[in-house]
């Protein structure tokens, strides 16, 4: 994405889907804000927008910048996250140093609509590294769409968590078991300390009976050690076919030779894997 046009691109999807009433209404408020500096301002019209843009209306995409279109429709942007979005970029990229305070606190008291909004789409805003302490208090949540807001389909994480945030928002969610393929760059973000933390908790779902995601596994095929060792021999010789494949793509993409050979004793799995039919998209 080219975050430098982004206000840009948000301005032609508003032109194209707004009321042409509540378009230019937005663009005043946004010229009184930032000529006058006025905070108070910002979080009023922040706040009155829901009761200008339509957050169910069906809403089009057409942008020159895929990457941005892309994004936009995976996270099902509605008129109003765009609106907000597009109001926080304009008065940041005027004021930096006056707004960027400001966002941070309207953001502190946002309530659980305008903080998703804020969280699936912070990576679009300028200087958006300077926001971790928000995305890394989603992570402590209770609230379910909180969570997600920062953890499914979103590329902040992985571009400024460190590994600690990482890993604890990697194990949380397979913890309340969201969907492990909508984090984003999973194996980039792979580290020793996470591969560790898996395989206790895998060791501790195995001792309750309980069954594993097998897209949990993923992040440790860099790191297998004696215990992991152990623990893809236990998925090659599960009675889950799942598990199977699990252990089959760990132990291929795999530096350690001992868990290459160990693969090469499925032949059936080890085929499968090496041309492409087994993959992590359709490990289960």
């Amino acid at each position: 994405m080219n975050l430098s046009s982004v206000d840009e691109e948000l301005l032609h999807v508003l032109s194209s889907n707004l009321d042409a009433d509540a378009f230019d209404w937005l663009n005043s408020k946004i010229d009184v804000i930032i000529e006058n500096k006025s905070a108070k301002d910002l979080y009023l019209t922040y706040s009155l927008l829901s009761t200008k843009a339509n957050e169910n209306k069906k809403i089009s995409f057409e942008l020159d910048d895929k990457e941005l279109e892309s994004y936009l429709l995976q996270q099902q942007a509605n008129e109003l996250e765009i609106s907000r979005i597009y109001l926080l970029i304009k008065v940041l990229k005027t004021d930096a140093t006056f707004f960027q305070p400001k966002v941070a606190n309207l953001i502190q008291v946002a309530d659980t609509g305008e903080l998703i909004t804020f969280l699936k789409f912070v990576i679009l805003l300028p200087n958006a590294e300077e926001y971790n302490h928000v995305a890394v208090e989603a992570l402590r949540t209770n609230i379910a769409t909180v969570f997600e807001a920062i953890s499914m389909g979103n590329p902040y994480p992985a571009r400024f968590f460190n590994d600690q945030q990482w890993n604890q928002m990697y194990l949380k969610a397979a913890f309340v078991q969201l969907d492990l393929s909508q984090i984003l760059e999973v194996d980039a973000r792979a580290n020793k300390d996470l591969a560790r933390i898996i395989s206790d908790y895998a060791h501790e779902r195995w001792a309750a009976s309980r069954e594993i995601d097998p897209l949990f596994w993923r992040p440790v095929s860099s790191f297998i050690d004696g215990t992991l060792y152990q623990d893809m021999k236990r998925l090659l010789e599960s009675d889950n076919p799942s598990e199977n494949r699990a252990g089959a793509l760990c132990c291929h993409f795999s530096d350690n030779r001992e868990a290459q050979k160990l693969l090469q004793n499925y032949q059936q799995l080890n085929h499968q894997v090496t041309n492409g039919t087994i993959t992590w998209e359709n490990v289960k």
